[in-house]
């Protein structure tokens, strides 16, 4: 009968001697668990007659009571002992200790630190900016006209309208080069790095933020073959002498002519793969002359003045530099990744 098992259950709690988490786990699982006693005797219970049900309900309640508190109190004396083992440690004191594990820089923060390095042989300085912005630093200066499709909703992230003015995320770090220009008059020499938002599908290349390095050169008498000759020697102090370089036509609001620049693929040296499209060449950034127009709404004398200017991602960079093929990989925090890069420089 159920009365004579609850009984018999009790006697066996009662007499239970809960001295080790075994044990614990033991009667947790015997009593406790979905498929326990505990469990079947409720199972049980339905099945009794309605004159019993008045009687046998209160025994069961204080059995099911019973069973939980001696789990928990096992617990909790089983776990202050061992608090008190530990405390009570006898050991040798003057012995050293295990040490600990020295992390490491994360990759985009060494290649960053890298370009900023070279460039700074150069004579650029470093300018930073804040990464909300207004319509004018972010589009507006830069010659973007109103209907232009970087404006809208799909490739920008807009956050609200303070005093009659889109405010959003910042979409390039250019922002940064009309707010040093605006700042003062030429010479400039500068790259500005930093983060940067767009609203883009999550990929193997592509992300909603990522980091750029923007340079910007602005003085008497500065040509396209001095951007040429700069961006060549960048490539040649990160990726090493012999690697190739082309300059391929192109389009940017702010600047006229302008040019993305190609290396060849450090993945498959030249001879074809996924990241390089099978094409042997990977784009790393984009470049060109300053547009008169920009340095006209800057406050510069665009017929005195010339300059040029350039925009990498440092993920590209880096993806090529260390081979790494998801770009994904530098936002997951995954140790298994970086501790890959333990062994660089602190």
């Amino acid at each position: 009968m159920l009365q004579d098992k609850i009984a018999q259950y009790t006697q066996e709690i009662q007499e239970s001697s809960l001295t080790n988490a075994a044990e614990i786990e033991a009667f947790r699982l015997k009593f406790l668990v979905s498929k326990g006693i505990v469990k079947s005797l409720f199972e049980e219970f339905k099945s009794v007659s309605s004159e019993e049900k008045r009687t046998l309900g209160k025994v069961l309640n204080e059995f099911k009571i019973l069973a939980e508190t001696t789990l928990q109190h096992a617990i909790d004396t089983v776990g202050d002992a061992a608090d008190s083992q530990e405390k009570a440690f006898d050991g040798d004191l003057t012995l050293p200790g295990e040490g600990f594990q020295l992390g490491s820089r994360h990759p985009l923060s060494l290649v960053r630190k890298e370009i900023v390095e070279i460039f700074k042989k150069l004579g650029f300085i470093v300018a930073e900016g804040p990464e909300i912005e207004d319509d004018w630093h972010n589009f507006s200066a830069l010659n973007f006209p109103p209907e232009h499709p970087a404006r809208d909703m799909q490739d920008t992230f807009f956050i609200k309208k303070q005093d009659g003015n889109d405010i959003a995320l910042r979409t390039h770090t250019s922002s940064v080069q009309v707010r040093l220009m605006q700042a003062g008059q030429p010479p400039f020499r500068a790259i500005m790095p930093g983060r940067v938002f767009r609203n883009e599908a999550i990929s193997a290349r592509a992300h909603c933020f990522f980091h750029q390095v923007e340079g910007l050169y602005v003085d008497e008498n500065v040509s396209f073959a001095d951007l040429k000759q700069t961006l060549f020697h960048f490539v040649q102090e990160l990726y090493g002498e012999g690697t190739k370089v082309r300059f391929r036509p192109s389009y940017f609001p702010f600047t006229e002519p302008s040019a993305e620049m190609d290396i060849s693929c450090t993945i498959c040296k030249g001879k074809g793969c996924q990241l390089c499209k099978n094409s042997g060449w990977v784009e790393i950034l984009g470049c060109g002359m300053v547009d008169p127009n920009v340095l006209e709404n800057c406050g510069i004398d665009s017929k005195k003045y010339s300059g040029f200017a350039f925009g990498m991602g440092i993920e590209r960079i880096t993806n090529l530099k260390y081979e790494i093929r998801d770009l994904r990989l530098f936002s997951e925090n995954d140790t298994r990744f970086l501790s890959q890069f333990e062994t660089e420089i602190l």
